[in-house]
């Protein structure tokens, strides 16, 4: 397909107004780069976000100034354990002056949506939510009503407690497209985000509209990915359903089941998003594999024996990335006696 002077103008401009977005956003939020990129790769690719962090790092903060800088409406669902899958989607309301029933909308009619500490719902509610994030549409007396577009969910759950909660199932911890870890922020950032709080806070201006998202949208669904690197993320997903097929054999009583479809799909998808973001037209192994972690993270699930020996996906993860071969990097397959380090945490 031939890139003409119209196709790179489009993008140059997506590129440059997209990290205008970004800029705007981190006058904000310090210290959390790697986590507003992904959240607007998510975004332009059309996925949904599980933001995993311990309490006050900025979670709810990031999405209503995205929410403010993208020109879209912001709503956030707090999950606890006495909701209904009526209080998320909405309901038919009867009406005894006019003698009818009316629909009252839920609150999942936003463009960006928060549902904060979505492990604290029991199993009908999250699968009401995840119902709307895969069908885009709530169904409601026999009506069916679209959610707005673009739309996309950012869910969070807090990893340091475990009473009453209601942990997602894999199944469904599958369909978004990340699982991003939400670290503290550096002394440096820390000491930033302190000396913030003692100002006025920053009034951030819109930067983009609606309409413009979904041009970008279309613009990264234009970029280009050749057959190589199409292959380079199915086997990165393939060797964590099969191991030894790519000189990881240690690895196979590790992992319980490996990433699903969605993993690649989702990856090439997200990558895609990342190249516009960079300002190219054609996706690069690199994309692939910046995010790879945050796209495969929540679809490995590790057996007992490596929960038990304190590995983690992140970890073996680190150990695929680094022994399937990337395409033109010209290096061979690498095993565990290479890793020393990592090789010793397998066989763990």
């Amino acid at each position: 397909m031939t890139d003409t002077d119209e196709t790179r103008r489009g993008r140059d401009e997506a590129r440059d107004a997209l990290q205008e977005a970004l800029h705007e956003i981190k006058r904000v939020i310090v210290g959390q780069d790697a986590m507003l990129e992904r959240l607007l790769v998510s975004l332009l690719a059309g996925g949904h976000v599980l933001l995993e962090g311990v309490p006050g790092l900025a979670k709810t903060l990031t999405v209503k100034t995205l929410a403010s800088v993208l020109g879209g409406t912001y709503g956030r669902i707090q999950f606890t354990p006495d909701l209904v899958p009526s209080d998320l989607v909405g309901t038919r309301v009867w009406r005894p002056d006019s003698g009818r029933f009316d629909t009252e909308l839920g609150p999942v009619f936003h463009n960006f949506l928060l549902a904060d500490e979505i492990n604290r719902a029991p199993a009908k509610v999250q699968s009401a939510l995840l119902e709307v994030m895969q069908e885009q549409q709530v169904t409601i007396g026999g009506t069916t009503h679209e959610v707005p577009r673009p739309f996309i969910v950012m869910a969070t759950q807090n990893p340091i407690e475990s009473e009453g909660t209601y942990p997602l199932p894999e199944a469904q911890v599958d369909r978004f497209l990340m699982k991003i870890i939400v670290d503290y922020p550096s002394i440096g950032e820390e000491a930033a985000v302190v000396g913030r709080s003692l100002q006025p806070p920053v009034d951030v201006r819109e930067c983009l509209s609606l309409d413009d998202l979904r041009r970008y949208a279309r613009s990264a669904h234009g970029v280009a990915v050749d057959r190589e690197t199409i292959g380079y993320a199915v086997a990165l997903a393939d060797a964590t359903r099969h191991p030894d097929r790519h000189g990881l054999g240690d690895l196979a009583g590790m992992i319980e089941f490996g990433a699903s479809p969605r993993g690649p799909i989702g990856l090439v998808q997200a990558a895609r998003a990342l190249a516009l973001l960079r300002g190219r037209g054609h996706v690069e192994p690199e994309d692939i594999r910046d995010l790879a972690p945050d796209v495969l993270r929540h679809r490995v699930v590790l057996s007992y024996d490596a929960l038990s020996e304190g590995v983690t996906v992140d970890r073996l993860l680190d150990r695929v990335l680094a022994t399937v071969a990337q395409p033109g990097s010209g290096r061979l397959m690498r095993t565990a006696e290479d890793e020393p380090g990592l090789g010793r945490v397998a066989n763990a």
